[in-house]
């Protein structure tokens, strides 16, 4: 069965539904649950002395955000009786983030929310979830 489990999560209410459902599946399985929070990067541009933000008050925010994230379901965990390790990641690629991590941590199954984008709104946002099941080598569960 699985002993490493990567639970990537956004914050979002299909997150915590997901979050459920990662925590279940490895008190089921006796895995151990690895939490992840992408941020985003600075968005740099060609015009850079005129930022909204300065980028250390931005790294700051994101990074507060992300561990809250993280913190919400490592305690979740927790209480279920499941041992978890929380790891916040700066990318670019959040998809790309998440692979990276479930390589290196050696998890054996992916849990991870999917926000049911259709049509033009999923052509132009993309999906995360869609990117990671096409380029996974290991399963992937994905809660609605």
């Amino acid at each position: 069965m699985y002993k490493r489990i990567l639970f990537p999560t956004d914050g979002s209410e299909i997150s915590a539904k997901a979050m459920q459902t990662a925590i279940g599946m490895a008190k089921l399985a006796g895995a151990e649950l690895f939490v992840l929070s992408v941020k985003e990067p600075f968005p740099y541009s060609a015009i850079s002395e005129m930022q909204p933000v300065p980028p250390q008050e931005f790294f700051d925010a994101q990074e507060r955000i992300a561990a809250a994230r993280v913190k919400e379901a490592t305690t979740a965990a927790t209480a279920a009786g499941v041992p978890s390790k929380g790891h916040t990641v700066e990318a670019l690629h959040p998809w790309e983030a998440m692979l990276d991590h479930a390589k290196a941590q050696g998890c054996d199954l992916i849990v991870m929310a999917s926000h049911g984008r259709r049509g033009v709104s999923a052509m132009l946002l993309g999906s995360e979830t869609q990117k990671v099941l096409t380029h996974s080598t290991v399963p992937v569960l994905v809660v609605r």
